[in-house]
């Protein structure tokens, strides 16, 4: 399994989340955030709850099968680009365990 954290711009969550359950992915969060970076938004602005931070991003969370990467991968790439600078970043890592906290017991996917 593979964990999948994707930082994109806010706009383009919708569209993205759209062709990832279009394409069978029905699990994820999905979260606001705000971030900092080598690149600034023209409209950024500085955040009210943190005085480093000028730039709003959603962040999108998925746990899937190792077979599975690279079609999310391009899902993500495709409807969140915008072709300017900022447009954000996919993390993949390797998932070693998951369990269920409603029994503790470890879920076999």
């Amino acid at each position: 399994m593979k964990e999948i954290k994707a930082f994109v711009r806010p706009n383009k969550v919708n569209e993205i989340v759209q062709h990832l359950k279009d394409a069978g992915f029905e699990n994820m969060t999905i979260s606001t955030a705000e971030g900092t970076g080598k690149f600034q938004d023209d409209k950024a602005f500085v955040s009210q709850k943190f005085s480093i931070t000028d730039s709003p991003t959603a962040k999108i969370e998925m746990v899937v099968a190792k077979e599975k990467i690279n079609t999310v991968i391009n899902i993500i790439s495709e409807y969140g680009k915008t072709l300017n600078p900022g447009d954000g970043l996919i993390y993949v890592s390797d998932v070693e365990k998951v369990y269920r906290v409603k029994t503790g017991l470890e879920n076999g996917f």
